[in-house]
């Protein structure tokens, strides 16, 4: 199983790095624009959190693009995959907001924007997927409730053993007494 994971996180990956490098080289005035919807929503509560933070859309879509680039290459090379795909996913739902909003359009354009709303959705649950995917091993939670089953297993184990050897001393010690000596 492990080839097709490693092809199939390569190839969802690679969206997010292509044009996560096109974005960086050349933002365009049309995708700020449309970023301005969710931007202008965000930048009092970034002003909030921190002045330093920049809030204008141009240099947002640009971090963006560069989180899709970083997030896309761990992902593609499987490197902190689970987090690199939480990364993308999170991204990818103000795009596809912003960007995709097929309800706002009319009739003809309707349809085009709709068919990406869509394969931004199908991205997102290949992204879900992803964040989730534990390779076959047990997850964090299982592995957390399981170890302290096993810790206090454990504990009556050593209790139980420790009862038994110290019964074993009292009748060596008594054995040894009667001893004619």
């Amino acid at each position: 199983m492990k080839p097709v994971r490693t092809a199939a996180r390569a190839l969802l990956a690679s969206v997010f790095v292509v044009s996560g490098v096109r974005v960086l080289m050349n933002p365009g005035e049309k995708r700020v624009e449309l970023a301005r919807g969710v931007t202008d929503k965000v930048t009092p509560l970034l002003e909030k959190i921190d002045p330093r933070i920049p809030s204008d859309a141009r240099t947002l879509v640009r971090i963006k693009a560069a989180s899709d680039v970083v997030a896309g290459l761990a992902l593609a090379t499987g490197r902190l995959t689970r987090p690199a795909a939480a990364v993308l996913a999170a991204g990818l739902v103000p795009t596809t907001i912003a960007g995709h909003s097929f309800w706002s359009y009319d009739k003809p354009e309707r349809a085009a924007q709709e068919i990406h709303f869509l394969k931004n959705i199908s991205l997102l649950g290949g992204l879900l997927l992803a964040a989730v995917d534990t390779e076959g091993r047990p997850g964090l939670a299982y592995r957390t409730s399981h170890a302290a089953s096993r810790s206090k297993r454990e504990v009556k184990r050593a209790v139980k053993t420790a009862k038994r050897e110290a019964k074993i001393a009292a009748i060596s010690a008594a054995a040894a007494r009667r001893l004619p000596g």
